[in-house]
């Protein structure tokens, strides 16, 4: 879920017009401007996004974008090659750091994260990686990241040796540059002040430690207002750093940390941050970023955008105030093998993914794909492990979300410069959600959340169509396993919302509203932990909505199936649900329709109005007993 704008206050305006508004009206409550608030009030104002064409760009050699990205082996740094230039950055204690981290991983290992077991090395590998970083130390020019970025080229490489980077000429950058005033412009809101590209270009330090901008600014200035089709990006110049590769030369992630806030807080709070984002990558197409860790930007610590073709591999992020990595109307994106722990909304973000699933323009992406694949990484200890604004086509699995209060969400709670309402067409399986109740809202947490979550959930829909969650195990999450909701589009767009112009598929008149159609779950294991010990998901009292499953039966809504899954007793029977079956729908056809949930309703509208995180109505920010 995520807040793009810079007024605290005229969010909480925003949100009590439609709160209001539903309780008038009676509308379900599946409303969800209430997590539009953002954590911080001075942040910069986000300009409209565009989804990349997803051709390749062959202006370039190779060409890019069109496809994840290959990594380059470390070890082809330092051999010729007709492609591209080698710029390494190092620090004077760079080699002492690597020498005494190759120690350790081979006696006790290292941990990339914490589900996995250690990883140990050969003292033949350690001798390999000795060598090699003697001779990128040999090669060593730069001490700041951001100068070798800023002199690299299309298809250019950066390797960072062991050490901590606090970038100090980054940090000395102004914030709200007045030098970068005139690349101010309006957003899909109205909203005027927005940081267009230009201001990126121009400005690079100002909102980041770390900046790529992959290419120049385009010929014609961005339109103005935004356009309301977000395919193909409309002031798009040419590739300057296009494919850039960039990645730490130690044995883990933990050897080259980079450093948006307070380094005395280790990987922990409080992060007093100097600046929003950690590292920027806008308009970076074919852009790697590997075995580093970023930590304490004020906003979020790795932040892809407008870009197509990304990959994010073997990277820790921790105690960012939003996301520990937000991806931003992307396609050809894949992270894999991360850790992301401690932040303010949500580990891990691919937010308004490219379209490319049931509700695609078929002449843009004929066939059905997924946009971005997330797999093999740990999420815990966040308010929300996993959250995707209108994430669409997003393929999640093999991970662990734990630790957190929600373990994942999927919604559509819109604000600017979210293209791909509604939200559809996820690949959800082979997870694991348990013990996600970790409550931040209690005084004193070293994670200070930006949304009301329910504590003790391993998941939410709210607003999505199309998804389907399969062969997942959900066990030990005190409130419930999984929740499905409704979000009417007229709380999402309209007089208190988005302008539908400016939000293709929204319209506030629609009866019944456009989310919430055709979402499967099947095949999930509930309540019992990989070891076979039974941990239930809540009480399994349907009266107070404790149980694996709950939808909120919004009327109208059909094609909605829960079939197929074992519950605690290793039977179908065992399974438990709010309602009960048959109201919870087995059939995933026309057969399958919400009939209405008042008991389940009062609850969303009384949690997500609760701008405060007030325990007396809402029953969410306190941690439930555990069951």
């Amino acid at each position: 879920m995520r807040s793009r704008v810079g007024a605290r206050d005229s969010h909480l305006h925003f949100l009590r017009r439609v709160v209001l508004r539903a309780a008038r009206r009676g509308l379900p409550a599946a409303l969800t401007a209430a997590v539009l608030v953002p954590a911080v009030a001075a942040a910069h104002i986000e300009r409209a996004s565009y989804w990349p064409d997803p051709a390749p760009d062959c202006s370039i050699s190779p060409c890019a974008g069109g496809q994840v990205p290959t990594i380059r082996s470390l070890a082809s740094s330092v051999e010729p090659s007709g492609t591209g230039v080698t710029r390494v950055v190092c620090q004077r204690d760079s080699l002492k750091r690597l020498r005494k981290s190759i120690k350790e991983a081979k006696h006790a290992g290292y941990v990339l994260r914490p589900t996995q077991p250690r990883v140990k090395i050969t003292g033949k590998e350690g001798k390999a990686l000795i060598q090699l970083n003697k001779t990128l130390h040999a090669r060593c020019a730069y001490g700041s990241i951001q100068q070798a970025v800023t002199d690299s080229s299309n298809n250019d490489r950066i390797v960072i040796m062991p050490g901590l980077y606090t970038e100090p000429a980054s940090r000395e950058a102004p914030t709200h540059d007045a030098r970068c005033a005139q690349y101010q412009i309006e957003n899909d809101r109205g909203e005027t002040g927005a940081v267009s590209y230009e201001y990126q270009f121009h400005c690079p330090n100002d909102q980041n430690l770390i900046a790529v901008l992959g290419r120049a600014p385009g010929l014609n200035p961005a339109p103005q207002p935004p356009l309301s089709d977000r395919h193909g990006i409309p002031d798009l110049g040419p590739c300057i750093r296009c494919n850039l590769q960039m990645e730490g030369s130690g044995v883990s992630p933990d050897d080259v940390t980079i450093d948006a806030g307070d380094v005395s807080s280790g990987d922990g709070a409080p992060i007093n941050p100097v600046k929003d984002v950690g590292i920027r990558a806008d308009r970076a197409d074919g852009f790697v970023l590997r075995n580093v860790k970023v930590r304490h930007a004020k906003e979020h610590d790795v932040y892809v955008l407008e870009s197509d073709g990304y990959l994010l591999d073997r990277f820790k992020t921790f105690y960012a105030g939003e996301y520990g990595v937000l991806t931003f109307v992307e396609d050809h994106g894949l992270m894999e093998n991360c850790d992301a722990a401690g932040n303010g909304d949500s580990g891990l973000y691919p937010g308004a993914g490219a379209d490319t699933g049931s509700q695609r323009d078929t002449g843009i992406y004929p066939e059905f794909r997924y946009s971005q694949e997330i797999r093999n990484c740990d999420s815990h200890h966040n308010a929300g492990g996993y959250s995707g604004t209108d994430g669409n086509a997003v393929h999640v699995h093999d991970d662990n979300f734990y630790d957190n209060a929600l373990g994942f969400t999927t919604d559509v709670f819109t604000a600017a410069g979210h293209p791909g309402f509604p939200q559809d067409s996820d690949l959800i399986e082979k997870n694991n959600f348990y013990s996600n109740n970790f409550n931040p809202y209690v005084e004193g947490s070293d994670v200070a959340p930006s949304v009301p979550l329910p504590v003790g959930t391993g998941l939410w829909i709210a607003g999505g169509n199309d998804d389907v969650v399969r062969e997942n195990r959900f066990y030990d999450n005190w409130r419930r396993g999984t929740m499905l909701f409704a979000v009417p589009d007229e709380l999402v767009c309209g007089a208190a919302g988005v302008d539908p112009s400016q939000l293709a598929g929204c319209n506030p008149t629609a009866v019944p509203p456009s989310t919430s159609y055709r979402d499967q779950f099947y095949g999930n294991v509930m309540g019992i932990a990989p070891d076979g010990t039974v941990q239930p998901n809540g009480t399994g009292d349907p009266s107070t909505g404790r149980t694996d499953f709950w939808w909120d039966q919004y009327a109208g809504n059909t094609g909605n199936c829960w079939h197929d899954n074992i519950g605690q007793a290793g039977t179908a029977a065992s399974v438990t649900s709010t309602p009960l079956a048959p109201l919870l729908p087995s059939a995933c056809d026309s057969s399958s329709i919400g009939t209405g949930g008042p008991t389940q309703e009062a609850e969303l509208l009384n949690c997500l109005a609760d701008i405060t995180f007030e325990t007396s109505a809402c029953p969410w920010f306190t941690t439930p007993s555990k069951p």
